[in-house]
């Protein structure tokens, strides 16, 4: 289930994510990014980072914050979990706490290392509700966090997002350049503060999510390679080189794949 947050929040949340898996066998799921940020709050049991050749298993934290991903990331459940994720906007959490997102680049930190006490409440809190409560209570602990903080100056970051969005994800650094009048060295550090990935990396991002729109409606008649170009790819061999380099599989396997959780989440074989 997703649910979206109320206006004042839009700025900072893009969604909120309510996923469930039954199954009691352990299960691998496949993380790849979507150009977001994410908070996880594991309510069942926890998930596992890894598990070595001894059967030894690195359990993450109950609830944890993952960062920009420059790749992907293959976690584990050993027994039913259900998440709810807060799937924060590309700059939302350094808007929100103040942090360079690049200092939590494709890594995972517990909550308690970045959010203050009142986090732990609410995560007891999340444990013991229904859905419908706990959009409540997430909304009003985002709510506070507004509150808390002053005001930033997102204009620079707001219109490049903006242009490369709407380029769905198809652009060069130089029309970036001229579209915002900012110079590619300023950009880049902006990026790197808010979003935690410099502009032609995320780019890339959004253009292999778009490339993920086009495959999901696509008409039954439209090949690959039609939909490549249309994703502003080059070629076919430029399309699934850029797709395994951020999901480990190729966009067939994906299509075939019926194990999505979201999008950037799907269930993967041993």
């Amino acid at each position: 289930m997703q649910v979206s947050p109320p206006k004042e929040l839009s700025p900072y949340i893009k969604h909120y994510l309510f996923l469930d898996n039954t199954e009691t066998a352990v299960q691998k799921f496949r993380l790849f990014s979507d150009g977001n940020t994410g908070l996880v709050f594991s309510i069942k049991s926890k998930l596992i980072s890894g598990i070595n050749k001894y059967e030894i298993k690195e359990y993450l934290p109950t609830s944890f914050l993952y960062g920009q991903l420059n790749g992907f990331k293959d976690l584990y459940s050993e027994n039913e979990i259900t998440l709810i994720i807060v799937v924060f906007q590309p700059n939302g959490i350094h808007q929100l706490l103040g942090i360079p997102a690049n200092e939590f680049q494709d890594s995972i930190i517990p909550v308690e290392d970045v959010f203050d006490e009142k986090i732990r409440t609410l995560q007891e809190s999340l444990f013991q509700q229904k859905n419908s409560t706990r959009v409540q209570l997430l909304n009003s602990f985002f709510k506070s966090l507004i509150v808390a903080k002053p005001a930033s100056n997102q204009f620079i970051i707001d219109h490049s997002l903006r242009f490369i969005i709407n380029s769905k994800g198809h652009f060069s650094i130089k029309q970036l350049v001229e579209y915002t009048g900012y110079s590619e060295r300023h950009l880049e550090r902006k990026f790197k503060e808010c979003i935690g990935l410099n502009p032609k990396k995320f780019g890339n991002v959004i253009r292999l999510h778009h490339f993920l729109k086009l495959l999901k409606d696509k008409s039954d008649d439209t090949n690959l390679t039609t939909i490549c170009y249309d994703a502003g790819f080059s070629d076919q061999s430029h399309l699934i080189k850029e797709f395994k380099k951020h999901t480990g599989i190729t966009p067939t396997e994906y299509f075939y794949n019926t194990g999505k959780l979201t999008n950037n989440l799907i269930k993967r074989t041993f």
